[in-house]
């Protein structure tokens, strides 16, 4: 039996949480320390060194000996330098153990190391992380000991940013001071902030530690570069929801103890729909909070999964033919006294606010669909996206039938008179109880669909940081926002304005607005129709970081400047120009050392088998034609290896940026699925003693 886990009792208990702020800060302090975080005041050194002293108090009776500025760069990762509470030690060899104000609030690494995309030169080493009081700091137990890790942002001597916190705090407040300017003209004089609210599911795979170690093209790219299907994938839907195996289990109630004990409110666990796919969903939370929650949460399960033997994979598309891995980041908007900006009530066709509100979004995203397709870009979720298993690179926005129909009144009529109704299902068995219907169904293919009371942007990749997107979903919210607000502002009718405004949103940007199935061949056609982009690859989505609408919003708000734009464009070539030349390299090291080999003495065996058989007598066809096509894949892969080496020499020996990446993109990968393509046959041929690393079959099934 497993031991019964006291969820009231553990959760938060490793989280300088607001219980531990108000038992250990003297009132004084806790009141200034929050004026920081509810009114944005600067933090005063006085207050700063009394939170410090407290927080290391109850950090070293957690047996905590190091504390670390826990931060974001770009590079996808977290980052981290651990440096004692120890002070020198004096005459007599004694050591105090002190964290000071100063070393709360800032720090200083190595901006030189991280990716500046040319903001910093490699000999301008200085930048700083800054404490983000918004986000609690907490102890985080592992093989390194028990470490105190408080959030921070990063930036340069100069004053950019260089991570992905610094802007989603910069959108945070532009979204918010422009959804107060809305709420006023409505007669909301009570709110006093809005922040945006997400929910961000994650999804992963699990797949045996020892299997993995012996697939190099995972230990390198995080994927499977090679790989037959095995017999059985997901055909039968019968991995979804169905029966957690009892060692992926026990990995799941670890995970979720870590991650209550670090106050992340990890609620819904399942299979999900691909063989060793799995989801794991908190409650929804602050933006930067759910942020850096994500984060805690992939390295939770990357952790927790080597302690039982496992790994876990968060790659986009770690196997070819089964369906990859994102994460849905659930939006929405609400005020400091409860209000959701996105609850349509129970007749949305008189809710005025919420009807502006949509109509601004709708407004926001088919202004900004490219830069929202951009948000997503990663080199992993070029593989995933637009393949019937997630949404298509076409954004467009769900509805579903009931707002749908109040948009397509106020397009036709100017005015939206009714709502559809949810009504009851029937079930037609007697015994079941009686269940409310949605007025309006789901929409899985849609990359921003309206569910309930919120949005759900399902195009970002499993590994990603939700920052990114976050970051963009609130400045364009704000830039509508502001826009509407402006327009309202000086209208002297202001009912008559405002039922205008939204007659006219709806009706310029309801080409935007699609429910039908985004994965047919007909929406394509439409979108094109319709003058929808259509962007199917990373290095053709980064150009929308650098338009002129994009800057031009961008600094309208103080969320980026030119040059960090810039930058970031130039980081995001960079990357995926160094991660497909990882990739093209691994493939050629493990065809060179491992497969061709291998076939070569499963060739040879043949051979001999061959005139065994031959000298016995007897007919030796059947071993001379295997060898024969065994010989001819042999030689497809050796000169499609040979081209996949010379492209990607081509490409290493040019100059890093757009034309580089476009290179890799188009040539190299190209390469790739043409060495990839007479090895996956080989696999299928090949004596599976012989084999030089587990099958999709192994990996998939055998946890």
């Amino acid at each position: 039996m497993s031991e019964n886990v006291n969820v009231t009792r553990i959760f938060g208990e490793n989280v300088f949480n607001e219980h531990v702020m108000r038992e250990r800060l003297p009132k004084k302090i806790y009141k200034e320390l929050h004026k920081t975080i509810d009114e944005g005041k600067e933090l005063d050194p006085m207050t700063a060194e009394v939170v410090a002293s407290a927080m290391r108090d109850w950090a070293m009776e957690k047996g905590v000996t190091h504390y670390t500025h826990w931060f974001q760069p770009l590079t996808g990762f977290t980052a981290e330098k651990h440096d004692s509470f120890i002070t020198a030690p004096d005459e007599d060899g004694n050591v105090l153990m002190e964290f000071s104000g100063k070393e709360l609030i800032k720090g200083e690494p190595d901006a030189s190391s991280f990716p500046s995309g040319g903001l910093r030169s490699t000999f301008e080493a200085r930048g700083y992380t800054t404490w983000d009081c918004t986000s609690p700091a907490f102890v985080r137990e592992d093989d390194t000991g028990a470490i105190l890790c408080v959030p921070t942002a990063f930036c340069s001597y100069t004053g950019e940013a260089l991570d992905q916190k610094t802007p989603l705090l910069r959108s945070m407040e532009a979204v918010q001071s422009q959804a107060l300017r809305l709420l006023r003209l409505f007669g909301n004089t009570t709110s006093r902030k809005v922040f945006p609210s997400v929910g961000v599911e994650q999804e992963y795979f699990i797949v045996d530690h020892e299997k993995y170690l012996q697939r190099k093209d995972l230990i390198f790219t995080g994927r499977t570069l090679f790989g037959a299907m095995p017999p059985k994938g997901q055909e039968l839907d019968d991995h979804y929801f169905g029966v957690i195996r009892q060692r992926i289990g026990g990995f799941m109630k670890d995970v979720n103890k870590e991650l209550w004990k670090l106050g992340v409110p990890a609620k819904t666990q399942h299979n999900e729909v691909a063989p060793g796919q799995h989801e794991l969903a908190p409650i929804y939370e602050k933006c930067n909070v759910a942020s850096d929650h994500n984060q805690i949460i992939m390295e939770t399960l990357k952790r927790v999964a080597e302690q039982h033997g496992l790994q876990c994979l968060l790659h986009e598309k770690p196997f070819a033919g089964v369906n990859g891995s994102g994460k849905h980041n659930n939006w929405s908007l609400t005020t400091d006294d409860g209000i959701n900006l996105l609850d349509p009530g129970k007749t949305p066709h008189e809710n005025i606010q919420f009807l502006l509100v949509l109509c601004c979004i709708l407004r926001a995203v088919d202004r900004h669909a490219d830069l929202l397709r951009e948000s997503a870009a990663d080199v992993g979720n070029d593989h995933r996206l637009g393949a019937n298993e997630a949404p298509p690179a076409i954004i467009s926005v769900f509805l579903g039938e009931q707002l749908g129909d109040v948009l397509r009144q106020l397009v036709n009529t100017g005015a939206a008179a009714h709502s559809l109704k949810g009504g009851h299902l029937h079930t037609g068995v007697k015994t079941l109880p009686e269940v409310s219907k949605d007025a309006t169904d789901r929409n899985r293919t849609s990359p921003f669909a309206f569910t309930g009371n919120k949005f759900e942007f399902r195009m970002v990749g499993s590994r990603d940081s939700v920052a990114e997107c976050n970051v963009v979903l609130n400045t364009i919210a704000a830039e509508a926002f502001s826009d509407a607000c402006d327009v309202l502002e000086k209208a002297e009718d202001f009912d008559l304005a405002v039922h205008d405004l939204i007659k006219e949103y709806a009706t310029l940007h309801q080409r935007i607005v699609f429910n039908g199935n985004g994965y047919s061949e007909e929406w394509v056609k439409e979108a094109e129709r319709r003058g929808l982009p259509n962007i199917q690859s990373m290095v053709d989505a980064i150009p929308a970081l650098v338009t002129e609408e994009t800057i031009q919003m961008f600094e309208k708000f103080g969320v980026f400047t030119e040059a960090e734009l810039k930058s970031r464009a130039e980081i995001q070539y960079e990357g995926y120009a160094k991660a497909i030349n990882i990739e093209a390299r691994a493939m050629i090291d493990i065809a060179s050392k491992h497969i061709i080999p291998a076939v070569m003495r499963y060739a040879r065996n043949l051979a001999e088998t061959a005139n065994e058989i031959k000298g016995a007598g007897a007919d030796e066809s059947i071993p001379v034609e295997i060898l024969k096509q065994l010989t001819s894949l042999l030689s497809e892969a050796r000169k499609a290896l040979l081209v996949l080496k010379d492209v990607t020499r081509t490409a290493a020996a040019m100059e890093e940026g757009e034309a580089q990446a476009h290179y890799y993109y188009k040539e190299v990968c190209t390469a790739m699925t043409a060495l990839r393509i007479p090895v996956d046959e080989l696999e299928m041929i090949v004596d599976k003693e012989e084999w030089p690393m587990p099958s999709y079959g192994d990996l998939l099934f055998e946890v």
